[in-house]
């Protein structure tokens, strides 16, 4: 339903894994697969647990198999033998094409290492974000201002901006999370897990697949923090 997309961007890895290691357990669907690697694949995370939770997934892999390689399959052997069963799989690790966007294969002594394409000439001017924020369930209220940031800011940036600029309004918090920092509360209000309420951020009314602090807006953008429910 979301062109590939499980949840959002981040929870891809693990709702992944879910489905390849439970397969045996629902019956079939038309559920397409390799939309949803190929989403995967694509897109360049940067919030490592995410990561950690998506590359088992892209080998066929999951968290579940972790112990089985280095308890029961190297039972018994020797220590010698089983550093060489380990360079083997990480040489078969080394032949998969898992190099994410923007980065390139570099050649070092005995081996190869991913390390980043930067770019020339990174631009630095300043871009115009709109950031609205809007509670519609109840005590209504809407707020809305436009901030400069530096290019490639990310929306937690772009928030504190709007923060710094009208406190009064924009003033907001976060907690720190596995996948990067989660809004809790804006202008004072507050999600409540009881009554299953929280921010939801939007793009031109397209629900956001990162969180604040990878997102990137682009010049112009509008973005608007949405009080939902759940």
């Amino acid at each position: 339903k979301g062109n590939g997309i499980i949840g959002n961007i981040h929870s891809m890895g693990l709702a992944l894994q879910a489905l390849e290691t439970s397969s045996e357990f629902y019956a079939p669907r038309k559920w397409d697969r390799a939309q949803a690697f190929s989403v995967a694949y694509n897109h360049h995370d940067k919030v490592p647990m995410a990561v950690a939770q998506l590359l088992p997934a892209l080998v066929g892999k999951s968290y579940l198999d972790s112990g089985t390689w280095g308890c029961a399959a190297t039972k018994g052997m020797s220590p010698s033998r089983q550093l060489s069963i380990s360079n083997a799989g990480d040489n078969r690790g080394s032949n998969l094409e898992l190099t994410p966007r923007g980065w390139h294969s570099c050649p070092v002594p005995g081996g190869v290492s991913q390390v980043p394409t930067l770019p020339l000439s990174p631009s630095t001017a300043p871009i115009t974000v709109q950031f609205s924020i809007t509670n519609t369930l109840k005590n209504y209220f809407h707020y809305s201002t436009s901030v400069c940031v530096p290019r490639k800011s990310t929306l937690l940036h772009v928030m504190k901006r709007a923060r710094k600029e009208k406190p009064d309004v924009f003033r907001f918090k976060t907690k720190k999370t596995h996948l990067g920092p989660f809004v809790t509360s804006i202008h004072g209000l507050a999600g409540n897990k009881t009554k299953k309420t929280y921010w939801q951020f939007f793009s031109c009314w397209s629900p956001l697949q990162e969180g604040v602090g990878t997102y990137k807006p682009k010049n112009w953008e509008h973005i608007q923090a949405i009080f939902s429910t759940y």
